[in-house]
């Protein structure tokens, strides 16, 4: 991952998600002011597709231009997005948090997760991969992933994990009873059919670069940052 300037504004990328032609993506930082239109200026995008995240595994897919305008009015409740229509920027907002981004280079389909812990454990990324399978025809070994910043197994702190995170998921604890969330990501993405090639990791804890990255595990109440991935295309 490395950081990018664009109309005053630093995000950060993917390398394995640049390059693509028609394909921006980004996780934008403190830096600047990163509203939604400077965002969307930024991006090149149409249309802004926010979600009502609840921290659940709910995927939301937009397969027409009617559906994605409608979604860009009126927020719908979900903690994933998956839409191949030109113009749809998929954001994911995020404190702590994993921003998962895929992009299927072949169907052409990009998807954003919102994988906090409760999604995580619930597995929402695997069920975004199925979702991108039904509804595009994705090979999951075409897919590229990018695995944002997020709270690092340094920080991720769980003193009652537990009653909150299931026994499968203990063996990512460290004695600090600190769990390793991003080699959780790893291995969901890889038994989702997911080439280790293909995955990416951002590698950065946001409760430790608070400066770059809202965290709340860092500051209590606080904004969070937007992370946007789709393709360009000019509104119809």
């Amino acid at each position: 991952m490395f950081l990018k300037r664009k109309n005053n504004l630093v995000y950060a990328a993917f390398s394995n998600l640049s390059g693509f032609p028609g394909l921006f993506h980004g996780v934008f930082t403190r830096q600047g002011q990163a509203g939604r239109q400077e965002i969307a200026d930024c991006t090149g995008v149409s249309d802004l597709v926010f979600l009502n995240q609840v921290h659940g595994k709910e995927v939301v897919v937009l397969k027409a231009r009617e559906e994605l305008k409608s979604a860009a009015q009126n927020p719908v409740t979900g903690d994933a997005l998956i839409s191949r229509v030109p113009g749809a920027g998929l954001v994911v907002q995020a404190a702590d948090c994993q921003p998962v981004m895929l992009y299927d280079p072949v169907t052409h389909a990009a998807a954003n997760i919102h994988s906090g812990w409760r999604g995580s454990v619930a597995g929402i990324i695997g069920k975004c991969i199925i979702t991108m399978k039904k509804k595009f025809g994705t090979d999951p070994s075409d897919l590229e992933a990018g695995i944002g910043p997020s709270l690092g197994p340094c920080c991720a702190e769980f003193v009652n994990y537990r009653k909150e995170i299931p026994e499968e998921f203990w063996q990512y604890r460290d004695q600090r009873d600190r769990f390793n969330f991003w080699q959780i990501s790893i291995d969901q993405l890889k038994a989702a059919g997911v080439g280790e090639k293909n995955i990416e990791l951002a590698n950065i804890c946001t409760r430790c670069n608070p400066h770059l990255f809202f965290s709340y595990r860092k500051e209590g109440e606080t904004g969070r940052f937007a992370t946007v991935i789709g393709l360009a295309g000019k509104r119809q």
